[in-house]
C-alpha cells in the first residue's frame, strides 16, 4: 500500500473520530485544556505530537499541490505544536485555548471536512 493512501486513511479516520468525540462530548475538550496545566500531561502530549508529526514527515514529505500536501501539512503542524508545547508550554497552551474558544465551531467543521476529503482521496469514493 502506498504511504500516501495509508496516511490518508489514518488521518481521515482519526479526524472524523476526533470530530465525533468532541461533538458528542464537549466537556472532553475542557478536560484536555485543564490537563495541559499539569506538566506531566504536557510533556507526554508534546512527545506524542512530536513523534506522530516526525513519523508523518519522514514517511510522507510530499509538497505537491494536491491532497497529498494535506497529509504533509498535518505532520508539520503536529511537529510544530509538539515542539512549541515542549519549549514554550504555558504560552502554547494559552494560545491553543484561545484558538479553541474563539474558533471552536470552525475547527470542528474543518476537522470533519478534512477527514472526509482524505477518506475520499484514499478510497476514491467520489471522483474529482
Amino acid at each position: 500500500m502506498d504511504a500516501s493512501i495509508f496516511l490518508a486513511k489514518f488521518w481521515g479516520w482519526y479526524l472524523i473520530i476526533f470530530f465525533f468525540i468532541l461533538s458528542f462530548n464537549p466537556t472532553r475538550i475542557k478536560q484536555i485544556f485543564e490537563d495541559l496545566k499539569d506538566q506531566k500531561f504536557l510533556i507526554i502530549t508534546s512527545f506524542v505530537a512530536i513523534i506522530v508529526g516526525l513519523l508523518t514527515i519522514l514517511f510522507h514529505n510530499v509538497w505537491e499541490p494536491n491532497w497529498r500536501f494535506i497529509i504533509t501539512a498535518i505532520g508539520w503542524i503536529s511537529l510544530g505544536a509538539g515542539l512549541n508545547l515542549f519549549v514554550f508550554p504555558k504560552g502554547t497552551a494559552k494560545f491553543l485555548e484561545f484558538i479553541n474558544i474563539k474558533l471552536v465551531q470552525v475547527l470542528y467543521i474543518l476537522l470533519f471536512l478534512t477527514g472526509i476529503f482524505l477518506l475520499n482521496a484514499a478510497y476514491d469514493l467520489v471522483p474529482y
